[in-house]
């Protein structure tokens, strides 16, 4: 009987982990589509939702004031909590965060700016051939540069961010390239220089000006990198070999920064 129970608990905590890897792939997420997307009752789900939740790992999200809401009761959505994403992080945060520390103790700040340019340098060179392979179109090669990122753990997509026009038609307005997960997220959120040599190349594997707009270092839920579509439209009239990635980007909008914790509660997919 002893066994037993302890069988039950090592696949309730195989389960929860499963739970737990969706919510940090697609939330805000709802307790149905997990339920759909695992093979799982919405009565399990919602049972191991519950235990996550006393184990301070994921927390319901509410959409900011002014979001657009879905009609009848609004169903709850789960994000994991800045422990639950510390949970899935490498065990050699607190070593790297000394040894950038000591970096810049002995060499100063702007060696820890030197070696955040060639990390992400080198990412940008694992993911080029991927990206160059998508074509001319920056939208296009975000996509694929989303699912590069995806498999090195990063959890990203790509989603439009949209508009109604005077006429109420929706129009796009442009990408925003999402990130669920950063396996160097506690680091970054002392050494922000990480992040800002990491938007620099994807700069340089779209060809566009991108923006970040939020980053998971900085306590947002996601990162967002905006992508936007004037950039992509005069890009694309120029030749489309010549980056932009050093030119002198377009006048700064100001995009929907929850766009990506908004959707992502719908059908996700890469951008095509």
């Amino acid at each position: 009987m002893a066994e037993t129970d302890l069988d039950d608990r090592t696949e309730d905590r195989g389960t929860r982990d499963r739970v737990s890897r969706e919510i940090l792939h697609h939330g805000p997420v709802t307790a149905s589509d997990l339920a759909g997307t695992l093979g799982l009752t919405p009565a399990a789900v919602r049972r191991h939702l519950d235990t996550l939740t006393e184990q301070g790992l994921v927390c319901t999200w509410d959409p900011p004031e002014g979001a657009p809401r879905r009609r009848g009761r609004p169903a709850r959505l789960f994000v994991l909590t800045d422990t639950g994403h510390s949970a899935m992080s490498t065990a050699y945060d607190d070593l790297a965060v000394h040894l950038l520390e000591f970096l810049a103790e002995t060499a100063g700040p702007e060696a820890v700016r030197e070696f955040a340019t060639v990390r992400a340098e080198r990412l940008a060179q694992r993911y080029r051939p991927a990206v160059e392979a998508a074509g001319a179109d920056p939208l296009h090669r975000a996509g694929a540069l989303a699912q590069a990122l995806s498999t090195d753990g990063y959890a990203a997509s790509v989603r439009s961010v949209e508009e109604r026009g005077r006429r109420g038609e929706t129009q796009v307005t442009g990408k925003q390239l999402c990130q669920g997960h950063c396996p160097v997220q506690q680091v970054a959120a002392q050494f922000p220089q990480l992040c800002e040599a990491e938007t620099h190349a994807f700069s340089s594997l779209l060809g566009v000006h991108v923006q970040r707009l939020a980053t998971l270092a900085h306590g947002e839920h996601v990162c967002t990198t905006h992508i936007p579509l004037s950039a992509v439209t005069s890009k694309l009239s120029q030749n489309p070999n010549t980056s932009t990635a050093t030119s002198r980007p377009p006048a700064r909008v100001e995009p929907d920064v929850t766009s990506c914790e908004e959707n992502a509660a719908d059908e996700h997919r890469f951008a095509s």
